[in-house]
């Protein structure tokens, strides 16, 4: 994966997350629907989502910093006398 793809990805899934942590919201449409036992537990796997999506935000920005610092190295090392 490229770089940008990572970023991409965790942001996607930081905002997916975060989205669906609006409990109340869920509790109307799944209590309407019959489905608030699942809701019950829903609250663990979403933090853990929004957890794992940061990390790869910050991997991907890590990253993206990484190779913008070797590049100018390398083109530094190119140009010296």
């Amino acid at each position: 994966m490229r770089d940008r793809s990572f970023i991409t990805a965790g942001v996607v899934g930081s905002l997916v997350a975060a989205v669906c942590c609006a409990t109340p919201l869920l509790a109307i449409v799944f209590g309407a629907l019959g489905l608030t036992a699942w809701l019950a537990k829903a609250d663990y796997v979403l933090i853990l989502v929004l957890i794992l999506s940061l990390g790869l935000i910050g991997f991907g920005l890590y990253r993206e910093q990484l190779c913008e610092r070797l590049s100018s190295k390398a083109h530094r090392e190119d140009h010296d006398p």
